[in-house]
């Protein structure tokens, strides 16, 4: 019998699982077919490789030896079959861009600057909520560049594998109903709001705790979070349910008035993401480049961050 991939993984699992019961409940199997099969596998490679015992299975030294080669041959082949169906799905005209994006304003402000950029390209876009979603697709071949965000200084996902370059950085703004006393001020206190409910769009990162920690810090803990979509969000602070959270650029919307916190409890870096073997440097380049503009545009159209940034002589990207 010649040694398979699945043999070296049912050698695995009976280790991890500690017994064959076990082991043949994870693998789909039922026992006796797991203990045949463990003893074609022993019988090929030479020896026995777990002793059975009262409270399990424990590995030989021959079963140990395998159990070492397991832990390099496996994940090797399961990153050989990532990079096959990466590159199958990597397209290689230069004309096909695939772009992703979290919520906001930025995905379509790039679309447009690279029909003017990259004239002759096919662009295509996909949204999520999820960062981690997005960085899943660009590690299998599936997008090409993906705008993200990250809370602080946080590490954007998959940060190992994939390359994700820093575009701009906003403080975290505060949406309030225009009626709201505090709407006319130049900047709000966070804990002037401890009294209030929040609305905030979902995400996988870090910026729910950052934000109950900011919060914290201003002496209070936030009394109700609605997690929703954006439009669900600017309704919810028009009718006055709940203040939110929003990103500096956000658009003027009727009826809405965006703040800056005083003294910026909270930042959000925009980054744009995507794989080093399936991108050519020109291209990423121009790209971000284009980020960069697509940013320094939704600044220059929020008044409100226009004022923030003049006051803090700042610019609205790096």
């Amino acid at each position: 019998m010649e040694l398979e991939l699945r043999h070296l993984r049912a050698i695995r699992t009976i280790a991890e699982a500690g017994s064959l019961t076990r082991a043949a409940t994870r693998l789909g199997l039922a026992q006796p077919a797991l203990s045949a099969q463990l003893k074609r596998i022993e019988k090929a490679l030479g020896g026995p490789l777990f002793e059975r015992g009262r409270h399990g299975v424990r590995a030989t030294a021959l079963g140990e030896l395998v159990l070492e080669r397991t832990r390099i041959v496996l994940p090797a082949v399961n990153e050989l079959q990532r990079e096959a169906h990466r590159f199958a799905r990597t397209p290689h005209e230069p004309e096909r861009l695939r772009l992703g994006g979290t919520h906001g304003p930025l995905l379509g402000a790039l679309v447009d600057r690279l029909a003017d950029a990259v004239p002759g390209a096919t662009v295509t876009t996909r949204a999520s909520w999820s960062e981690r979603e997005l960085a899943g697709l660009l590690a299998e071949g599936r997008l090409d560049f993906a705008l993200a965000g990250t809370c602080g200084s946080a590490a954007p996902p998959d940060a190992a594998q994939l390359v994700w370059r820093e575009f701009a950085v906003d403080p975290v703004f505060v949406m309030l109903p225009d009626r709201h006393p505090l709407a006319a001020s130049a900047e709000v206190p966070l804990a002037a709001l401890a009294g209030e409910d929040w609305a905030c769009v979902p995400g996988d990162g870090c910026f729910a705790d950052c934000f109950t920690a900011a919060c914290a810090r201003a002496g209070f803990a936030p009394r109700r979070m609605y997690e929703t979509d954006t439009a669900s969000c600017v309704h919810l602070v028009q009718v006055g349910r709940a203040v939110g959270l929003c990103r500096a650029t956000f658009p003027s919307t009727p009826g809405v008035a965006t703040r800056p916190l005083a003294g910026t409890p909270l930042v959000w870096r925009h980054v744009l993401g995507w794989h080093p073997a399936a991108q050519a440097p020109d291209t990423a380049a121009t790209v971000l480049a284009e980020a960069r503009g697509a940013h320094a545009g939704a600044a220059a159209r929020s008044d409100s961050y226009a004022h923030w940034l003049a006051a803090h002589d700042e610019p609205a990207a790096p």
